[in-house]
């Protein structure tokens, strides 16, 4: 392992760095005058904007330390999660996202009541809070506590999450979703540069000879479609689990689309989630080759935790200054998915419950409810970090625990789009697989009462709650009639096609979206 000392030049990049980025987030989000523009960023965001704010929210520093150490341990398959989110967020584009944005919602659990009723918005709220405080606050707090592990050992894991917590919790007091979004860009920015610099570095050390990838991967390893054995994962767990734990994260969560809902209109908002899909393929050559390269330089008793791969070839190869500037907006980036996760979260309990009580809020009295809930998040999120050691790596954690307790929610959310019958009691109590999911995660992945690779739990899990929300729909009353307008029918797809009439090509979000879904099975064919 390199000596991670940092050098005067990069402790004054550092601090020069983390100025610059509070002096932007305090400039961008100066002007708050309510809760639409905390939560929503006044709906004023371009498509680029959208995109690397999308991209950045769900691919942090998190993603940056786990990908590469998936890559150094197991291969590029984990590289399924990234290429699956391309073709989700090309579904969600086309087919969902225009009911969010017509409807003028404020959260997804908003949508869930206008499909449904209110006990689903309630219940799919109150888990969304949950969810994020045990997974991505907790995940970015872990995350960034390792890598400040590295420069400072001899404090314990506690104070760093700690620190992390209150550098993060503080940063979204001040400028709301627009300022997160803002600083998303600038150090996805940042860090997308810092992977290519990162690999060609590494790459240079093996000659540029393609073939060394394959051979310094583990046995098997050089491929998307493992054996169905897999411990990590299995070919088959692309449709039991991948898939839909992707229509989660880009679909379902709130937190990652609250970035849609920030945009200035429909076009602002596909080209958007376009874009964010764009930027999945070349994570498999930014992060997961440079950890398979890893494996020819350190020997794995070299590397005691594999989530720290990245972060060592950052320190190995790049001069002094430039890994200054790496390490700030890794660590920057890691508080800015908590921030964006505390911000919404907050949203989430202003918008579903504060404003739905009967007492009247003025919108100051909202904001500093919101701020308020902040802090108790924060602390929440900081007590549940350490459990994370408990796995095997980042990755490992956030998916299976997605995998168990997320997929009521994906069912109940896709059918109620694309299923006119869905019922609303169905809504309602196929959210009360949710706790079921959440035992079995703790019985299988915590206690290890039964072994199970998770993707297939997922696609136990999905199959459950499908049964449920199929069986409650035909046993009760359809729903309103006023439901339709909420539901995708082939009316929606001929409506819009009308609109699109004499659209140029490069403005054409189906053009798009079907030059991005050959791209992408031209990349992952290779590797099969």
């Amino acid at each position: 392992m390199p000596d991670f000392q940092l050098g005067p030049i990069d402790v004054l990049v550092i601090v020069t760095f983390v100025i610059a980025m509070v002096g932007i987030a305090i400039w961008v989000g100066r002007k708050q005058k309510g809760t639409e523009s905390y939560f929503l960023a006044g709906r004023t965001m371009v498509w680029p904007v959208v995109g690397f704010s999308l991209f950045a929210t769900q691919f942090s520093g998190t993603q940056y330390l786990g990908l590469a150490g998936a890559g150094f341990q197991t291969g590029i398959s984990v590289w399924n999660f990234e290429w699956v989110a391309t073709l989700v967020l090309l579904v969600f584009a086309l087919l969902i996202l225009p009911f969010y944005l017509q409807s003028k919602i404020t959260t997804v659990p908003e949508f869930l009541e206008r499909r449904y009723d209110r006990r689903a918005r309630y219940a799919f709220s109150a888990f969304t809070v949950v969810t994020t405080m045990l997974l991505d606050s907790a995940g970015a707090m872990f995350a960034g506590s390792l890598v400040l592990s590295l420069l400072f050992p001899q404090v314990p894991l506690g104070v760093h999450i700690a620190l992390i917590a209150l550098l993060g919790g503080g940063y979204v007091l001040v400028g709301g979703l627009k300022s997160v979004m803002v600083t998303d860009t600038i150090q996805g920015v940042v860090l997308f540069i810092a992977g290519g610099v990162v690999f060609t570095a590494v790459f240079a050390e093996f000659g540029f000879d393609w073939a060394a990838l394959p051979e310094l991967a583990p046995e098997g390893g050089f491929t998307v479609a493992p054996p169905a054995d897999d411990d990590f994962l299995p070919w088959p767990g692309i449709f039991t689990g991948a898939i839909w734990l992707s229509f989660y994260v880009w679909v379902t969560n709130h937190i990652v689309v609250q970035r849609v809902l920030a945009a200035k209109n429909i076009d602002h908002g596909r080209w958007g989630a376009l874009f964010a899909g764009t930027l999945q393929l070349p994570v498999l050559v930014l992060l997961i080759f440079p950890g398979v390269l890893g494996r020819g330089i350190y020997d794995q008793g070299e590397i005691p935790n594999t989530d720290m791969i990245w972060p060592a070839l950052v320190f190995e190869y790049l001069p002094v200054g430039v890994r200054g500037v790496v390490f700030a907006a890794l660590v920057f980036a890691l508080m800015s998915t908590l921030d964006s996760v505390l911000n919404g979260a907050a949203s989430l309990v202003v918008n579903d419950f504060i404003k739905q009580s009967k007492r009247e809020f003025t919108e100051r009295q909202l904001l500093g409810i919101g701020r308020m809930l902040v802090g108790v998040f924060m602390v929440v999120a900081a007590l549940w970090a350490p459990v994370i050691t408990t796995f095997s790596g980042i990755v490992a954690y956030f998916q299976s625990f997605l995998g168990y307790v997320t997929m009521p929610l994906v069912v109940v959310l896709l059918g109620g789009l694309f299923w006119r019958r869905a019922s609303t009691a169905a809504g309602f109590w196929t959210l009360a697989v949710v706790p079921f999911g959440l035992a079995a995660f703790f019985a299988g992945e915590v206690f290890g009462l039964f072994d199970i690779q998770f993707l297939y739990a997922t696609g136990i899990m999905f199959a459950l709650s499908l049964v449920v929300f199929v069986v409650i729909t035909l046993a009760t009353d359809p729903p309103p009639a006023k439901t339709a307008e909420l539901t995708w029918s082939r009316e929606t797809w001929h409506r819009e096609s009308a609109e699109l009439a004499g659209t140029p090509w490069y403005k054409n979000y189906r053009v798009l979206a079907l030059l991005l879904g050959l791209a992408t099975v031209g990349s992952v064919l290779p590797f099969v």
